[in-house]
């Protein structure tokens, strides 16, 4: 039987938005708590990793090895959650979802620096936050009726206004919305997805006949084989 692959179109669509007063502290003590929360998690895996590797060439022979620390990984922080919002309650003013994928923006960003590139390059060591510095959140999932009118519907900040210059495009559906603070204000980026491209199989193999070569360049937009 032969393998079908299915191709995924995705875009993103960025708007302006226009939040009201309360909707503005909203908006910024989400990034202040996010960003504490960013920065404790992000000391806890730093932690682990200073307390628990050791050098091959400095490793004390003639001692034993200490049992390793549980390592903080993805799940355990976002289970720890829980904890976090008992031992701080402004937490749960935060939308569950958007709190986990601030967790996952720390596992993205400490595997980034431990894992090296295809030319054996690793990034540099993932910053601490300051004040100021977490300009964005992400609600990794969202109502595809989010959009109601010349507003938005986000989950515990309310129907924001915002300026849509372009409808979305047919048969696209709404993946994932980010808010982002700039220097001139708010913006929401919404990540879209467009299933609807047809399979097709991957067994065939390809030929001058059923392969068309795409050439695209600033001098001409493009150029087929």
């Amino acid at each position: 039987m032969s393998e079908l692959m299915l191709i995924v179109m995705r875009t993103a669509y960025q708007y302006k938005l226009k939040p009201n007063q309360e909707q503005v502290s909203t908006i910024e003590l989400w990034l202040d708590l996010l960003r504490r929360q960013y920065n404790y998690r992000l000391g806890e895996r730093f932690s682990w990793w200073s307390e628990n590797r050791c050098p091959v060439n400095a490793c004390p022979l003639i001692m034993p090895i200490p049992q390793l620390k549980n390592n903080p990984d993805y799940y355990s922080q976002k289970k720890d959650l829980v904890n976090t919002k008992d031992k701080f309650p402004e937490y749960k003013l935060v939308h569950s979802q958007v709190l986990q994928d601030c967790i996952k923006r720390v596992k993205l960003a400490f595997e980034r620096w431990l894992k090296a590139d295809k030319n054996g390059q690793r990034l540099g060591k993932p910053s601490f936050k300051g004040i100021g510095r977490y300009r964005s959140f992400t609600y990794p999932q969202i109502k595809q009726n989010c959009i109601e009118g010349n507003k938005i519907n986000l989950p515990k900040i309310g129907k924001v206004k915002l300026i849509q210059h372009r409808s979305l495009p047919e048969g696209f559906q709404i993946k994932t919305v980010t808010i982002i603070r700039k220097a001139d204000g708010y913006y929401v980026t919404r990540s879209l997805e467009d299933k609807s491209v047809p399979k097709f199989n991957s067994d065939v193999e390809p030929t001058t006949e059923n392969t068309l070569l795409i050439d695209m360049g600033l001098k001409n937009f493009l150029v087929t084989s």
